[in-house]
């Protein structure tokens, strides 16, 4: 009996052990495309974001999960406690802020810009009518929701920001709003007189991970984890590697 009693006791005292081994489970949006990730078969195989959530993870001696799902279930997810982890946030871009949520420090910095060809005359974002942008389906513009609510300038959607500009780049429509780190990724390889260029940089944003604070997740740890890579310089090199 007192076997059985020193057997049972183990066990429980193993489980909450067990439990803090499970991985670390970061949410990617399916939409996303280099530099930030690279999707193969519905895996994250390279990226910005893969080598942070790698870094972190291994910080605090945990395996990274990267769950692919859909931009629009991201929030929700994270709620629900699907995933312990969501980079690539910024706190303008939430819907609902919660008591349980934690901000990391920011990894870097986002800068959208309104991008055309090279041949399009200048111009900026305010000075723009009845004009088709090319934008990302589920992505949220805070700065220009006035103008598309008032059909001053309209949406045109796409999946993801290489297909918007691919889009820009094909003459479907003039105009388009990129991130700074994909108008870049995009340009790389083309030649000089069909690059994209940027016509107005209206807006940047701090860019953080949010973390559940709550008891399965360890938030001090990540968030310290964050602290510790910023301090070391780390988030630089892996936004170098990609340039």
């Amino acid at each position: 009996m007192r076997a059985i009693s020193l057997t049972v006791s183990i066990m429980v005292a193993s489980a909450p052990a067990l439990g803090d081994d499970r991985p670390l489970r970061f949410s990617v949006s399916d939409s996303s495309t280099m530099p930030m990730v690279r999707l193969a078969q519905g895996k994250v195989t390279a990226g910005i974001l893969h080598d942070l959530h790698q870094r972190i993870a291994e910080k605090i001696g945990r395996q990274a999960e990267q769950v692919v799902m859909s931009r629009s279930r991201i929030q929700p997810l994270l709620a629900e406690g699907t995933v312990d982890v969501s980079c690539y946030v910024n706190p303008a871009w939430i819907d609902e802020h919660r008591a349980s949520y934690r901000w990391s420090v920011p990894f870097m910095t986002q800068r959208i810009q309104l991008v055309a060809a090279a041949t399009t005359p200048p111009t900026t974002i305010e000075h723009l009518r009845d004009e088709r942008i090319g934008t990302v389906l589920g992505f949220t513009y805070p700065e220009l929701e006035p103008s598309f609510r008032d059909a001053t300038l309209t949406r045109d959607d796409a999946r993801t920001e290489s297909q918007v500009l691919a889009k820009l780049a094909a003459g479907r429509y003039r105009y388009a709003l990129s991130s700074e780190t994909a108008l870049a990724w995009f340009n790389r390889d083309r030649p000089a007189e069909r690059k994209l260029r940027t016509m107005d940089q209206f807006v940047e944003y701090s860019i953080h991970c949010l973390v559940r604070d709550e008891p399965d997740v360890p938030a001090n740890e990540i968030l310290e984890a964050m602290q510790q890579l910023q301090d070391d310089g780390e988030f630089e090199a892996i936004l170098a590697k990609y340039r």
